[in-house]
């Protein structure tokens, strides 16, 4: 089967996930693919195939005569899409021969820009595929799964003819795992992924974008809530008493550098990112995530976040790390608290040590006539916790763009030049 053809069945299944649902998989919606994809897994001829409880699938490629004591590797991809928009019974529009310009989604009336999107202009050419502009098509991440699917029955197909002839397979490759997560859009993915199972030395998660990047660097994670505890009273007996949430709150906020924020950075550029805010006189909680690739400047952020806390208490009557009741009945005032919790790592510093799986990718992409680069991760990735979990995976990308919106797009040629490169780093040695 095409990788077009795998692609538009796999984004026939609605796969959004929950952030809500505590159950693993969060919507069962996933299951339906995940069974789909066991059974075309051992239709292609792999073998180890299972689907678990938790909505797993594995599969296995062994190795072939002469191989079997390579280095074993593996791919993964992940089921669901972004709960951030609609991935209900996508309607994608094909353009063949796509001219380079503006595109008019049917669906909706919406554009895709070239202004919002330049990379359309690498495109031209190719075969686009986009939404109709009333869903999110799926690229992220079944063109991933489509893309290693394809791989690995193009790989199967060459095993069983040189078996059949009975001739020598001059290209050959290791065991090669493969994976399919579901959950990784609500950070998930890695969670109950079976290392015991799933034997590789390393691997690659294939998720992103130009099809000649392999990222190894995302970035260090952590959520931040400042709680505010006001004092109400009637508005016209306040003076003196009233102490407002909200208010203060809002001035916390402000006291936040405002040129480090997602919308006044890129690359390697940390963030403060203010996801919400809600509260009234009373209460009041604001809640960020803060980001940063530099493991020294993460900290400093973390410990700026503190001195602010501090500092507003100062002003407003309190501690920020003693508990509520506590500061209300010691300060009579406002207490300002602060809860910090890690969410991920920068999986460089376990990449570093790793060097044979960045060298691995990057002799593949440029086997096939692309220019390999590393953009850092302004995210976090599966492969981030799984590189922590004692597999080491850097991400490669599917050829996709515009995630998580009507907007998104891919090409069938980006699709399977990712296949060319997914067959190059099974069949290198290492």
């Amino acid at each position: 089967m095409k990788v077009q053809e795998r692609f538009l069945k796999y984004i026939s299944f609605t796969t959004t996930s929950d952030e809500n649902s505590q159950c693993c998989p969060s919507t069962k919606q996933q299951l339906e693919l995940a069974k789909f994809l066991a059974e075309e897994l051992e239709g292609i001829g792999l073998s180890q195939v299972k689907m678990d409880e938790n909505g797993y699938v594995y599969g296995l490629l062994p190795a072939t005569a002469g191989r079997e004591n390579d280095t074993p590797i593996g791919f993964i991809s992940h089921m669901d899409t972004s709960p951030d928009f609609s991935g209900v019974n996508p309607k994608p529009q094909i353009i063949k021969d796509y001219d380079g310009s503006d595109v008019l989604l049917k669906g909706s009336g919406a554009i895709l820009k070239v202004d919002d999107f330049p990379t359309l202009k690498w495109l031209k050419g190719r075969t686009l595929i986009t939404t109709d502009g009333t869903t999110l098509l799926g690229a992220d991440d079944k063109a991933g799964i489509a893309e290693i699917v394809t791989a690995m029955e193009e790989l199967a197909d060459t095993d069983r003819h040189a078996e059949s002839r009975g001739y020598e397979n001059l290209s050959g490759h290791g065991d090669i795992w493969v994976c399919f997560t579901p959950d990784e859009e609500i950070g998930r993915g890695a969670d109950r992924l079976d290392l015991g199972y799933f034997k590789a030395k390393y691997a690659y998660t294939v998720d992103g974008g130009y099809e000649g990047d392999i990222a190894y660097e995302n970035f260090n994670a952590a959520s931040a809530t400042f709680k505010i505890h006001g004092k109400g009273v009637h508005p016209g007996e306040a003076k003196g008493i009233m102490k407002n949430a909200a208010l203060m709150a809002a001035e916390i906020a402000m006291a936040l550098p405002e040129n480090e924020t997602p919308a006044t950075t890129e690359g390697h550029e940390g963030f403060y990112h203010l996801t919400d805010i809600q509260g009234d006189v009373n209460e009041a909680t604001l809640n960020y995530i803060v980001r940063d690739h530099d493991q020294v400047r993460f900290e400093d952020r973390q410990k700026f976040l503190k001195e602010l806390a501090e500092k507003f208490n100062e002003q407003f009557g309190g501690s920020p790390f003693a508990n509520a009741q506590e500061n209300e009945n010691r300060a009579g005032g406002t207490v300002v608290e602060l809860e910090l919790e890690h969410s991920y790592s920068n999986m460089l510093q376990v990449i570093e040590k790793n060097p044979a799986v960045l060298e691995r990718a990057r002799t593949a992409i440029e086997s096939v006539g692309i220019t390999a680069v590393s953009d850092p991760v302004r995210g976090g990735t599966d492969g981030a916790k799984l590189s922590f979990m004692g597999l080491p995976c850097p991400n490669l990308g599917t050829g996709g763009y515009g995630y998580h919106g009507p907007f998104e797009h891919v090409t069938v040629e980006g699709m399977q030049t990712v296949v060319k490169i997914i067959k190059k780093i099974a069949e290198s040695k290492g």
